[in-house]
């Protein structure tokens, strides 16, 4: 259960990681500090040897790759309070463009995340100096990609030359842009799937005409899914009775040839009726001779 420790306005909400978090850390900070806490929380970490290392994103459809980022920078030394900054929507859609979360989503995102000690809100699109001193920050760590603005070619540039930087790498093959790219790549078949679901065009974004010519569209995959499931199903039963055939193949064969081979059963009877017939006419033969050559 989350136990509140009272602090100041707003209250700092402490709760337990679900398993130990890396390099002995027990506790996890899931809202922002006022200045104060922060300063005594800076003081105190000061005291015990911990390094106060940021890592700033916007976190849209927090995925793998933005947990790793963040595994990484926990782990740049063996103490270390994280703090993660999220932009504001208001900035990100002026810097960036739009985002698939909105603002109070991205921020939630990330509390949940493990590897998060603090999550600042509204964070700066640029780091400055001023920033740096007030969450007392010693390290900022991100990936070593250049980050050009109007007015820099790198936004981390300085912060690199100043020995304040440390590296963390990206995860190959999956960022939001991928994600988003994979949903509009299958649109059609997501919104089938919504609709389907009960989902109204209304909140597809779907006109009246492509409502109608999914749903037919859907009915005629229907009804070929059927027609396929039915002649899988005659397949099936055909393949069933041919093996059973060619399992009692033999025995019909031996059948066969036991009624109708040179010995078998019907050739048999046959030649017990010829030669039965054949001894009949011998018998009447004799018979008629025997009569004839006998005295009146």
């Amino acid at each position: 259960n989350a136990v509140p420790i009272e602090m100041g306005e707003p209250a700092l909400i402490y709760r337990p990681f679900p398993k130990p978090a890396p390099e002995g850390e027990e506790q996890q900070l899931v809202s922002t500090l006022n200045d104060e806490e922060r300063d005594q929380l800076a003081l105190r970490h000061k005291a015990e040897g911990v390094v106060r290392v940021y890592a700033d994103g916007i976190f849209d459809l927090f995925h793998q790759g933005h947990a790793r980022a963040l595994m990484q920078a926990k782990k740049t030394f063996p103490k270390v309070f994280l703090m993660v900054g999220v932009c504001s929507d208001e900035l990100t859609h002026k810097m960036k463009g739009e985002t698939v979360l909105d603002e109070e989503e991205r921020y939630d995102s990330v509390r949940h995340c493990r590897y998060a000690d603090e999550v600042i809100t509204e964070a700066p699109w640029q780091i400055t100096p001023e920033f740096m001193a007030k969450h007392h920050i010693d390290f900022v760590a991100h990936d070593a990609i250049p980050y050009a603005a109007a007015d820099s070619d790198d936004l981390y540039g300085w912060l690199k030359r100043d020995g304040k930087f440390v590296e963390t790498q990206r995860t190959k093959g999956v960022s939001t842009s991928d994600i988003i790219t994979r949903i509009v790549r299958n649109y059609d078949g997501y919104v089938r799937r919504n609709l389907s679901r009960g989902y109204k065009r209304q909140e597809l974004n779907v006109s009246y005409v492509a409502e109608k010519r999914i749903r037919l569209s859907q009915k005629i995959d229907s009804v070929r899914e059927k027609v396929d499931s039915v002649k899988e199903l005659l397949e099936e039963r055909g393949n069933t009775l041919l093996e059973k055939w060619k399992e009692k193949s033999h025995d019909y064969l031996q059948d066969f040839v036991g009624l109708f081979g040179t010995n078998g059963r019907i050739a048999t009877r046959l030649r017990r009726a010829l030669t039965s017939d054949d001894e009949d006419e011998d018998g009447a033969a004799e018979a008629r001779d025997t009569r004839s050559s006998s005295p009146l």
